[in-house]
């Protein structure tokens, strides 16, 4: 048998009973008060593990809670990027951004404009249209190879 905490004080309760402790001397009183601190402190796991279920229990429903959260995002992202190449013939351009090294999305009219700003750290990203031209007339050519 497999006695919890509370029933271990309970039990030590009732030898202390059995065994007429007398709660006049300082040793009745001393294992008196030993038995009631037990008590409390048995009280206060308990109240403990039930808080600690109820936090489980929100904890699961915060965790289904972002999963159907992310499956609704993940799937408009899907739908955003189906109607975008569907609707959308812009073609997009990527490059590195020389300070900090993060990547950079513009489309046909920030090229034509020859700069942008980076979105991450501010720097100014200039572009000179006569490599660009010259880099798609050199992979048309290796395409048509």
């Amino acid at each position: 048998m497999n006695m919890g905490i509370s029933e271990k004080v309970a039990y030590l309760k009732g030898l202390a009973e059995g065994m007429k402790l007398d709660e006049s001397t300082n040793e009745g009183k001393l294992l008196m008060a030993i038995i009631d601190v037990l008590d409390d402190m048995a009280e206060e796991f308990a109240d403990v593990e039930d808080e600690i279920v109820d936090l489980e229990d929100g904890l699961d429903a915060v965790s289904d809670d972002l999963n159907d959260l992310e499956e609704f995002l993940y799937e408009e992202s899907d739908d955003e990027d189906e109607e975008y190449d569907e609707d959308d013939d812009d073609e997009l351009f990527v490059t590195t951004c020389p300070e900090c090294e993060e990547e950079v999305v513009f489309d046909e009219s920030v090229l034509e404009d020859g700069e942008v700003i980076c979105p991450n750290c501010g720097a100014k990203l200039e572009f000179d249209l006569s490599d660009l031209a010259n880099a798609t007339a050199t992979a048309e050519e290796e395409d048509e190879d």
